[in-house]
């Protein structure tokens, strides 16, 4: 049998840095994914195999030696997600080691060892290949590792006993409300081998799709009636999100009261962007005075985060760049480089946002554009019957 699912990424919309001092932020899925497909084939040869096809690695283990390192999952519970506990990271390390990654490539490493877990944990020693590809730039704050784990949770768990799916049905399936709550579960523990304390916010977007709306660890699912479609402008600066995130936090320390407010406009900006997503739209000129409504929060919450001290010297780049076309951005995410949002309003002319585009690119920038709060993950399976 042979499955593919498909996870989106994610952006923040409002609320970033302030979440963590208590304001209410705003996450949204995009219609760029991570692929997953799953070949659990009937020729058994003994192997299981991972390709990861943005990157060009290949990697390949005798399931009797995952066994040996592994022991215990003759017989495992995909119904029961499992965390990875420390003396079995260090022997999937020792997997690892056998396979000689690059140098160059050695940050992929916490992303295979989550695939040895994940595989192993669901479906203990199968033989089997995963191919996994993705349209989301690495550690962009585009939720690309979140993305890998469901996608890969989606794949592992649709060819497990616990998805009561139709394997004959054609295209892209969405599974069940509690098969989607035990993918994003497993997931989390994907997340959690390669961020160590995950917030949870990435994965349950990528899984659910359309909005999350969180405050003080608190997730709430929300729907949008609003078509939205996003420029998300990579500057492929890195940044160092610890940093950024301690910063914020000495800036509150001086001057308490003014950051104080900062962090109540956000929750307002927040809670505010909440409800016109989430109003009905008619006709054009009702999404278009929407749209005018998103781009002044967008704008607020850009100042607040300036405020705050998390831009940078290329976000400001973005923003100026995008501004000469009387378009509207924002930070997405840690700040400090990473992506920058600009919206693209329904009427907008392409050709405008072809010479936004080049204008970008020519300084070095990445341009992705992406529809919003589209669906989370989905199944596609190759063939009408199990093997």
């Amino acid at each position: 049998m042979k499955v593919r699912a498909r996870a989106p990424g994610k952006i923040i919309l409002s609320g970033e840095h302030a979440v963590v001092h208590g304001s209410t932020a705003v996450a949204a899925s995009i219609n760029l994914y991570s692929v997953a497909s799953l070949d659990l084939s009937s020729d058994d040869d003994g192997m299981l195999k991972l390709e990861l096809k943005d990157t060009e690695l290949e990697f390949l283990w005798p399931t009797g030696r995952i066994r040996e390192v592994l022991p215990g999952f003759d017989c495992p519970s995909p119904s029961i997600p499992k965390s990875c506990s420390t003396e079995s990271y260090k022997s999937i390390a020792s997997l690892l080691e056998e396979q000689n990654i690059p140098e160059a490539k050695i940050t992929l490493a916490s992303g295979v060892s989550t695939f040895i877990w994940l595989y192993t944990a669901i479906h203990g020693y199968k033989p089997g290949k995963v191919t996994i590809y993705s349209e989301l730039p690495l550690g962009a704050g585009l939720g690309s590792s979140a993305a890998f784990c469901v996608s890969l949770c989606g794949a592992l768990l649709a060819l497990s006993n616990c998805c009561a799916l139709d394997y004959g049905q054609q295209g892209w399936v969405t599974m069940k409300e509690s098969e989607l709550d035990l993918v994003n579960k497993w997931a989390f523990e994907g997340e959690k081998i390669i961020h160590g304390r995950p917030s949870g916010i990435d994965n349950t977007v990528s899984t659910y799709g359309n909005l999350i709306q969180f405050r003080s660890g608190e997730l709430t699912r929300l729907k949008s009636n609003l078509p939205l479609k996003m420029l998300i402008t990579n500057t492929q600066v890195g940044r160092n999100t610890k940093a950024l995130v301690a910063g914020v936090s000495e800036r509150t320390l001086r001057h308490p009261d003014i950051m104080a407010s900062v962090f109540g406009a956000v929750d307002s900006i927040s809670k505010e962007l909440s409800t016109v997503l989430q109003t009905p739209v008619a006709d054009d000129i009702a999404i278009t005075e929407q749209e005018d409504k998103l781009e002044e929060l967008m704008e607020m919450n850009q100042g607040l985060l300036q405020c705050m001290g998390v831009s940078h010297v290329s976000i400001e780049t973005v923003l100026r760049t995008t501004l000469k076309y009387k378009l509207k951005s924002k930070l997405t995410g840690a700040g400090g480089g990473g992506c920058v949002l600009t919206l693209l309003p329904t009427l907008l002319s392409s050709v405008v946002v072809d010479k936004v585009v080049a204008e970008l690119e020519a300084c070095g920038f990445q341009c992705l554009i992406a529809e919003i709060g589209g669906s989370g993950l989905d199944v596609c399976f190759e063939n009408s019957s199990r093997n």
